[in-house]
């Protein structure tokens, strides 16, 4: 999907609605809004709040108006919820706009939460890769987002996995500064 364009027709069909939806992104799209990635996604993560059930039942109807769209069933989703609990404090106070329509209000997180959410999927999952690369770490960013990623799981393996996914990781952002 293309984000922006998407997010756009989302406000404007929510203002014809009667209906306003303000939330906290993170992930592909809220980096896509950002112009930090171009990269198409499927959806938008919504991390807080719990999307109201008119919300869902909006974008339902939407994506049923707008099959130009490709939208999937949950394009709008909860998905990344859970991650709350793993923020650092203070992390409401660090958010900030990437998105204001006439319906529509989206907030991401900082700068340094996000590396840290991002990096952390790319430990978790393995897809985040180009995304991480992207946000550009500083050295100084990506020591604080170590030391707070291989405290995520409680698996005993995580650390040391953590790290060789770090080197590698250092290793790539490397190449991508010196192309």
């Amino acid at each position: 999907m293309n984000v922006l364009e998407t997010i756009k027709a989302f406000d404007e069909f929510l203002e014809k609605e009667g209906l306003t939806f303000e939330a906290i992104l993170i992930g592909g799209a809220a980096l896509n809004i950002m112009n930090i990635i171009s990269r198409e996604t499927i959806d938008v993560d919504c991390l807080t709040p719990k999307i109201p059930e008119i919300i869902f039942n909006a974008a339902a109807k939407f994506r049923l108006a707008h099959p130009e769209l490709s939208l999937t069933k949950n394009w709008l989703n909860n998905g990344p919820e859970s991650l709350i609990r793993e923020l650092n404090p203070g992390w409401e106070n660090r958010c900030h706009d990437i998105f204001k329509g006439k319906a529509i209000h989206f907030k991401s997180l900082g700068r340094i939460d996000l590396i840290k959410s991002k990096i952390f999927a790319y430990c978790d999952r393995q897809t985040d890769l180009q995304d991480c690369i992207a946000l550009n770490p500083t050295n100084e960013e990506l020591q604080e987002a170590f030391l707070w990623v291989k405290d995520r799981d409680a698996n005993p393996h995580w650390p040391s996995y953590v790290e060789k996914q770090f080197l590698i990781f250092k290793e790539k952002l490397k190449q991508h500064k010196n192309e």
